[in-house]
């Protein structure tokens, strides 16, 4: 097999940067690796600054929520005697597969039955993702956690482990990562999240292709005061229940 040729113009490109910024000595030369070295220094301290606030963040949140954890934990065990949690698994990050928990606000086998509300899904029979309202497999302690986001709280575990952060891109699950566009994995550059900026602007009412286009406007924009925009944004949109079936 042979190794994949490298354009012309990209080469020419890589060669012009060089010569401008990489190449030469005295002060061009070091102001190239003063500029090099401020802009991985501001990268990394806005990583570590928001790896920071999820650890903390989830931590105290997992604590402080653990009363209404107990109360619908047992809530669902005294629904149908099925598990508590529901787990799958979901792509975070450049493509890596974790270990994602719900509190299980559907019947034991939805799985199954899936495939027979396939023509129902709100987002079009050939919507990468499945929404559905009035969705008979949901139970009804179900309807309640859905409608405000409480199925979604044992994922603060996952943003403890470092897996998601408390804002991000939404994890998709791998069947709907293989239909993808190439576009559509410009999502998966950043750190999936518990809340996104489609999420507090519609929720399941907003269609997939505008869901991509906001999360990738998210990850061109992240910033501090961004992820502290959206999560207190994110308050209104649980309480009011919009978009959320």
């Amino acid at each position: 097999m042979t190794a994949p040729t490298i354009p012309t113009s990209r080469l020419a490109m890589a060669e012009e940067l060089y010569q401008r910024f990489g190449s030469g000595t005295g002060w061009r030369r070091l102001r190239f690796w003063r500029k090099k070295y401020a802009w991985l220094l501001v990268i990394g301290g806005a990583r570590l600054l928001k790896r920071s606030v999820d650890l903390c963040g989830s931590l105290v949140l997992m604590l402080v929520l653990s009363p209404l954890f107990l109360f619908v934990a047992l809530a669902i065990k005294l629904t149908d005697r099925g598990p508590v949690f529901y787990w799958q698994t979901r792509v975070g990050r450049w493509g890596c597969e974790f270990p994602f928990p719900k509190f299980r606000s559907m019947v034991t086998n939805a799985d199954k039955l899936k495939d027979q509300l396939l023509e129902q899904n709100a987002h079009g029979e050939a919507g990468v993702t499945f929404k559905m309202k009035r969705d008979p497999r949901v139970t009804w302690i179900g309807r309640f956690i859905r409608k405000f986001s409480i199925d979604e709280l044992p994922q603060l575990w996952c943003v403890f482990r470092g897996d998601m952060s408390l804002v991000g891109p939404r994890p998709p699950v791998p069947r709907e990562v293989a239909e993808y566009t190439l576009a559509d994995r410009r999502r998966l550059d950043a750190v999936p999240g518990l809340t996104c900026i489609w999420q507090v602007s519609g929720r399941s009412d907003i269609p997939f292709p505008q869901q991509v286009e906001l999360d990738v406007e998210y990850i061109q924009s992240q910033s501090f005061w961004l992820d502290l925009l959206l999560l207190l944004r994110t308050i209104p949109a649980v309480l009011l229940g919009k978009g959320a079936y």
